[in-house]
């Protein structure tokens, strides 16, 4: 019995044709800064957000600090 594929290890980088790598990034909105892990190229340094969490915890705190 094989192991299932996991989603990010189908996630690769348009640009440079590489797979992306989980890595510290910084995202930034509206002059605050969170230190996050995502996936990353490790060539363009290109970061992929996932769909769930775009809409999830990211809009949660996008409207928060509008909310300031």
């Amino acid at each position: 019995m094989s192991e299932p594929i996991r989603q990010e290890d189908k996630i690769f980088c348009n640009k440079c044709k590489i797979k992306l790598t989980l890595g510290k990034v910084t995202l930034s909105y509206l002059g605050s800064s969170f230190p996050v892990e995502l996936y990353k190229c490790a060539k363009c340094g290109l970061v992929y957000i996932p769909e769930e969490l775009a809409k999830g915890k990211m809009q949660q705190v996008e409207e928060s600090l509008e909310d300031k």
